[in-house]
């Protein structure tokens, strides 16, 4: 599976510059320290979305999700559209 993953990212059909090559072997050794599956993340990416449409009305295009590595430690990184606001706090 993780070989798939890599040749996908590395045979892409165009010579990637250093600066991609990088990104993406950054990206594959943090989810490996997270240890989730590409399918692991895409199920717990549409769980959060799943509580975030309770209270916000989303656009689906633009939804981006990433692990970043920073100061030794995993970040999960969202950035979600928001159309409009569809449930107060209390």
């Amino acid at each position: 599976m993780l070989q798939q993953i890599v040749q996908r990212f590395l045979n892409s059909g165009r010579t990637a510059s250093k600066h991609d090559a990088k990104k993406r072997l950054k990206f594959l050794l943090i989810h490996d320290q997270v240890d989730l599956s590409p399918g692991q993340l895409e199920e717990m990416k549409a769980e959060i979305l799943q509580v975030v449409n309770r209270y916000l009305d989303i656009e689906d295009e633009g939804v981006e999700f990433k692990l970043h590595r920073e100061d030794g430690h995993v970040a999960l990184v969202s950035s979600v559209p928001v159309r409009r606001v569809t449930a107060r706090a209390s």
